[in-house]
């Protein structure tokens, strides 16, 4: 009910990004339907039936990536203060969210089998266009199996909000792994009965006069009176550790006094270079599937009379172009970040002024939220330039179906990157009101926002064409 609300009254920017998911995972469901019926409609070919459902695979994970982009960016779910007090915690607002992921999916699926049961002609519009068109190709004489459309309906709604809450689950604040210094020391010199909560840094606590004197919080759970006295100044001599010893302040595992050291720190932040390696093994694989799937096509089994068309013109046995296709995909996903912050550096190199020295900057701190919605945009649009090149050389036309599962993969890559520029463009406010205060001319940020998109447009455009045509050279000969 709750998910309900939120969804009623959310702002119209944020019901529009929900009709996205809404009408994705509705083309994602009549993809997957359609995909039944032509199974209904050839039982003979079960396996050119199943590898069409296999396709269907994509579009399905562009919906679920869409999703939860959407879901990241939602207002009406972020944590806020006092909610907790409400019962609204971190937990309890991911799982609304998922909610409200699982509800717009599910109205989506609900539309795509309304559409395609209206192409059969199972809901007796006659007199409505495309009633009945596609009755022959959907198997319109067969009914739907009951256990199995169901299953087909459920699958982007459970997919999309495990994936929603799975993203968006609480992290807490680990401790450090390593105990050095007074840390280590106070936990084990402990008292028996205190709590570890207790034994850990309760030392550190202020007196009430303000004077920064510690008072020893184990003597006081212990049941014992500790005098006024025996309070101690950071500058004292009688501290337990000497600042030139392993456990003091000035050793490798302490701090200066004051500082909170025996608080718990979060984890450093990973730079945006990690994924790179990985991103470009991974390509490097899939680039490798494909050309094992070209040779594997043209041997003589694969040219025989089980070949089935399918997307692109490929033939049943060629499978393995889909997988070669993800690698390529979750390779440039991966090596997106590094390559947009590698982008930045190059874009403020060799002796920038003040407008390259702050599109750098704001490239290289957003790398980690625009990098890899880029990289998916450019695998898709490898892949769609393949594909136009396969067309034009020897393959047959591209079908109905097709262009649905592409303009739905294309869709979901593009409106995903436009909501993460939208979102990084309102958590820049603050830094756009702070430069407009210090007196930075308007034409400034706005000569910086066309220069970094001019950089990436000059630096991905090329590295598509080129891995578009690494992936369609062995498939064209």
């Amino acid at each position: 009910m709750l998910a309900l609300r939120l969804t009623r009254v959310a702002r119209p920017a944020v019901q529009l990004r929900r009709l996205t998911v809404a009408a994705a995972s509705a083309g994602t469901a009549f993809l997957m339907l359609c995909s039944l019926g032509h199974a209904l409609a050839r039982p003979a070919e079960a396996a050119a039936a199943s590898l069409h459902l296999s396709w269907c695979v994509v579009p399905l994970a562009a919906t679920v990536y869409l999703a939860i982009a959407v879901a990241r960016t939602d207002p009406g779910t972020r944590p806020r203060p006092g909610l907790s007090a409400l019962g609204l915690g971190p937990g309890r607002l991911m799982a609304v969210s998922a909610a409200t992921t699982a509800l717009v999916s599910c109205c989506g699926t609900v539309l795509g089998l309304l559409a395609f049961l209206h192409l059969r002609g199972d809901l007796g519009g006659a007199g409505l266009p495309l009633s009945g068109e596609a009755a022959g190709v959907l198997g319109a004489g067969e009914p739907l199996p009951v256990p199995g459309t169901p299953t087909l309906l459920l699958v982007v709604p459970a997919l999309a909000a495990g994936a929603v809450a799975f993203v968006l689950r609480p992290r807490e604040m680990r401790e450090p792994s390593r105990g050095f210094g007074r840390f280590t020391a106070r936990k084990a010199h402990a008292p028996a009965g205190v709590p570890d909560a207790a034994a850990e840094g309760t030392d550190t606590a202020r007196t009430a006069d303000g004077t920064g004197g510690a008072v020893d919080d184990r003597a006081r759970c212990a049941g014992e009176s500790v005098p006024l006295s025996s309070t101690a100044t950071p500058d004292t001599a009688d501290r337990p550790e000497a600042p030139g010893e392993p456990g003091g302040w000035g050793g490798p595992g302490g701090t200066a006094p004051g500082r909170g050291s025996d608080l718990p720190r979060p984890a450093p932040q990973r730079t945006s270079t990690v994924g790179l390696p990985w991103g470009i093994a991974a390509l490097a694989t899939g680039l490798a599937v494909e050309a094992w799937a070209d040779r594997a096509a043209g041997s003589p089994a694969a040219s025989g009379p089980a070949a089935a068309a399918l997307p692109g013109g490929l033939t049943a046995d060629s499978g393995p172009v889909l997988i070669g296709w993800l690698l390529t995909a979750l390779g440039l996903a991966l090596a997106g970040p590094g390559l947009t912050q590698l982008c930045g550096r190059l874009l403020q190199s060799a002796q920038p002024g003040a407008v390259r020295l702050l599109a750098g900057r704001i490239l290289m701190a957003e790398a980690r939220r625009i990098g890899r919605p880029l990289g998916v945009v450019c695998a898709v649009a490898s892949g769609a330039f393949a594909l136009v090149t396969l067309q034009g050389r020897a393959a047959p036309g591209i079908g109905p179906l097709t262009a649905l599962g592409i303009a739905l993969v294309a869709g979901c890559s593009v409106a995903t990157l436009l909501i993460a520029a939208v979102e990084a463009r309102q958590d820049r406010a603050e830094v756009r009101t702070a430069l407009r205060r210090l007196g930075a001319p308007a034409t400034a940020l706005r000569s910086a926002a066309a220069l970094r998109a001019g950089a990436l447009l000059a630096f991905f455009a090329p590295l598509t064409l080129v891995i578009a045509d690494l992936a369609a050279l062995p498939l064209a000969r």
